[in-house]
């Protein structure tokens, strides 16, 4: 079964998972009946908490529930997403990574799920029967080498896999503002940027956002919950149409807009 979509998922902090006031959270609750109901053979998250310093994926028979945050709620360490490895998948990527020129993709053998990715499955496949497989981002490249990396990966639409690129359209931790707060000003003109941007198919500006985009360095000071845009945009195509599914905010300064990108038939 051929897929046509992939998509960039906001997963925000963590505490969606356990907070039912988050407002993505009722987004990913409804994402088989609402947003995508075809069931892919298996997930490929390329997560915005997975970097390192070559593309490198995990082979592994069952994924492990990576807690990868410090000082929150208890709960949050008790949750375990154990959906079965994919490492059939895994070698398919690395293939197709190398094939595209990149000479280096690394495996590992003991890495399960971070929170990018766990968190937000957890309500989108709660069944946890589908097989995942994470791959990860290089922070210090720039968008076109994800975009790219996307573009090397997009044969595997065509063998029923899901793409998801998980991040955070606007992710500023040290501008938060107490939670209920109006997004400032930057925040919501990078956001609105982007959306125009996907909108209209202007792909080569959204990879070179850090000189296209108004404050983008205040939007994302680190490139980490962005990159994963690139990824998944790059894995639909030049040519493929970018649809927001949602849009929220969280502290003022942690966007939830998510994007499906379907490419062309």
């Amino acid at each position: 079964m051929a897929l046509m979509e992939t998509f960039f998922i906001s997963h925000g902090d963590p505490t969606l998972a356990i907070y039912e006031t988050v407002p993505a959270r009722q987004f990913f609750e409804s994402w088989q009946q609402s947003v995508y109901k075809q069931k892919p053979s298996s997930i490929l998250v390329i997560s915005a908490h997975w970097e390192t310093k070559e593309p490198t994926v995990n082979v592994v028979d069952r994924n492990d529930t990576i807690h990868d945050f410090t000082d929150f709620p208890k709960p949050l360490y008790q949750i375990k997403y154990a959906a079965p490895g994919a490492p059939k998948l895994a070698k398919r990527v690395k293939e197709l990574l190398m094939a595209s020129g990149i000479e280096q993709v690394d495996e590992d053998e003991k890495r399960g799920l971070d929170h990018g990715a766990w968190v937000p499955l957890m309500f989108m496949y709660p069944e946890a029967d589908i097989p995942v497989c994470q791959l990860s981002i290089q922070s210090d490249r720039d968008g076109t080498h994800h975009y790219n990396m996307g573009k090397a990966l997009a044969p595997l639409r065509e063998e029923g896999v899901l793409i998801l690129g998980s991040g955070s359209s606007v992710h500023n931790l040290d501008s938060r503002l107490p939670n209920g707060s109006s997004a400032p000003s930057w925040a919501l003109q990078f956001d609105d940027w982007l959306k125009d941007a996907l909108i209209e198919r202007r792909y080569e500006d959204v990879n070179l956002y850090e000189s296209k985009a108004p404050n983008p360095k205040m939007a994302h000071p680190s490139p980490d919950h962005f990159y994963p845009l690139h990824v998944a945009m790059g894995a639909a195509g030049d040519d493929a149409k970018a649809k927001l599914v949602h849009t929220s905010w969280t502290h003022g300064t942690l966007s939830y807009a998510s994007y499906q990108f379907t490419a062309p038939k």
